[in-house]
């Protein structure tokens, strides 16, 4: 009992904290939504809202492709983590868990939380979780232990990584949640990179189901590369694009409606990446000679180049 109102006294310090600190966390921002928003009270015990059959059933049909693109996922995660005390929930946008992976062992302590087909895991409905804080912020999250708002959820530790649909949309959530005490946030970020690993892949699932019979390209996207592809048609126009393709080439649902060429999309992001590495560089040499006010030779030493070199890039770039 300690343990509980101690951790309600943490939250709405936290909360009411205006320090910088608190303002830019994660956790205590959505501390503050479920207080303000949804007027919650984190000393409060309660278990996540849940669906009738009838309401249940009627979610599962209006998700029946992403459950579909996601089973087979599912599955191999739960192979992975299922005997180490993991369950693994698939939500739809709404929070609602559709599907579910356990271990029998492990059915009590998990049934009791709630962590359930047919539960609502929104901020609304059970406080700071990982699935309602993914959701909310459209971001991975990692909730460990006493981050969670409610007093009743903090023996718990949650990761979950947002599912986006064919048109960049966010359409639902993948969780890990574990009770067992040894978990530390290493393990936790371990987790994370599981359920992020996990998450693209059902995404890039959904994407090729969306667009059967077109062809699949790659576009260069850095550390999201393989979660940026675009889906063309036989004429070369883009059909479609996920999320990280979309960024990486600036493209929109107008764009695309268009009829864009794929090489067209991909010429114009290597033009601009060009001149992004170009902009990058002429602000470095200007960082370098104000530094040294106006001194080439210090300037070019700082910068680890000749002189003659320096003198050759800044009439490149017409800096006097």
């Amino acid at each position: 009992m300690h343990e509980q109102s101690a951790h309600a006294e943490h939250v709405y310090t936290s909360a009411q904290r205006n320090n910088s600190a608190a303002a830019s966390s994660p956790i205590v921002a959505s501390w503050r939504r479920c207080m303000t928003m949804h007027q919650l009270a984190p000393e409060d015990e309660r278990a996540p809202l849940r669906l009738t059959d009838e309401e249940f059933h009627h979610a599962r049909e209006q998700s029946e492709r992403l459950i579909a693109g996601a089973t087979e996922e599912l599955d191999r995660l739960f192979t992975t983590v299922g005997k180490a005390g993991c369950c693994i929930l698939l939500t739809d946008r709404n929070g609602i868990a559709l599907e579910r992976r356990g271990a029998v062992g492990d059915d009590k302590d998990f049934r009791e939380l709630g962590l359930w087909t047919g539960s609502v895991w929104t901020e609304a409905s059970i406080g700071t979780n990982g699935i309602g804080t993914a959701l909310a912020d459209e971001r991975a999250v990692a909730i460990f232990r006493d981050q969670h708002f409610f007093c009743s959820n903090i023996r718990l530790s949650c990761t979950t990584a947002p599912i986006r649909d064919h048109r960049g949309e966010l359409a639902a959530a993948l969780d890990i949640s574990t009770c067992r005490e040894d978990v530390s946030e290493m393990t936790l970020a371990i987790l994370t990179q599981t359920v992020r690993d996990a998450a693209m892949r059902i995404e890039l699932n959904l994407f090729r189901s969306a667009f059967t019979g077109a062809r699949f390209l790659m576009v260069p996207a850095g550390a999201n590369s393989a979660a940026a592809l675009l889906a063309v048609d036989r004429h070369d126009l883009v059909l479609g694009a996920t999320r990280a393709a979309r960024i990486a080439l600036q493209l929109d649902d107008k764009r695309i409606a268009a009829g864009i060429p794929a090489a067209d999309a991909l010429q114009e992001a290597s033009v601009s990446q060009q001149e992004e590495i170009v902009e990058a560089e002429k602000a470095a040499l200007l960082r370098a000679l104000s530094r040294t006010s106006g001194n080439v030779s210090q300037a070019a030493l700082a910068l680890g180049i000749s002189r003659a070199t320096l003198h050759r890039k800044m009439k490149k770039f017409d800096l006097h």
